[in-house]
């Protein structure tokens, strides 16, 4: 193997953490339900040791399970993450007037594609690609639109959480407290 081999996407990676690691790390990342089968796929481990993490995350309330599926699926805690990203947005550094402004041009960003396409919703944009004469470009924007709005939209359900909640999520001490 050569050295850019070793060094490729999941060369490095591999070398440097566990499997277990591995797992933990992608089921983290999750933005919708994954069979353990994927995960391990996903993390370059096999399925048994992969489905025993995923057991441990569940009953540490990390992950979810739904079983009403023909496989078995795991999904994060939408809850969890959201408090955790909104406490990373409260210690970042940044004031709560600059995130006040980011939520404003979210917002901004959203108008616009409602006047743009002349919709309200992400969904009823995906709408408009079966209701008109589109070429394949146009087709593609409005599905990239569309997944960004989504996008935006739990963002500034989360940046508005923060900003609401700024003085509770403040760190125990403040820097230049201790």
């Amino acid at each position: 193997m050569t050295t850019d081999e070793s060094d490729s996407h999941g060369g490095l990676v591999d070398r440097q953490t566990t499997g277990e690691d591995r797992v933990r790390m992608v089921a983290r990342q999750l933005s919708e339900q994954r069979t353990a089968n994927w995960i391990a796929s996903e993390a370059g481990w096999s399925h048994e040791p992969t489905r025993r993490v995923l057991e441990r995350l569940v009953e540490d309330g990390v992950l979810h399970r739904d079983d009403s599926g023909t496989h078995t699926t795991y999904y994060p805690d939408y809850r969890r993450q959201a408090m955790q990203e909104a406490m990373r947005l409260r210690d970042s550094g940044h004031t709560v007037e600059e995130l006040t402004d980011r939520l404003a041009d979210m917002k901004v960003r959203i108008r616009d594609w409602e006047d743009e396409f002349d919709v309200e919703s992400p969904n009823q944009l995906r709408g408009t690609i079966a209701d008109r004469d589109l070429d394949a470009d146009e087709e593609d924007r409005r599905r990239d639109v569309a997944r960004e709005w989504d996008q935006l939209e739990r963002r500034i359900q989360i940046v508005g959480f923060a900003i609401r909640e700024w003085d509770f999520l403040a760190p125990a001490t403040e820097p230049g407290e201790a």
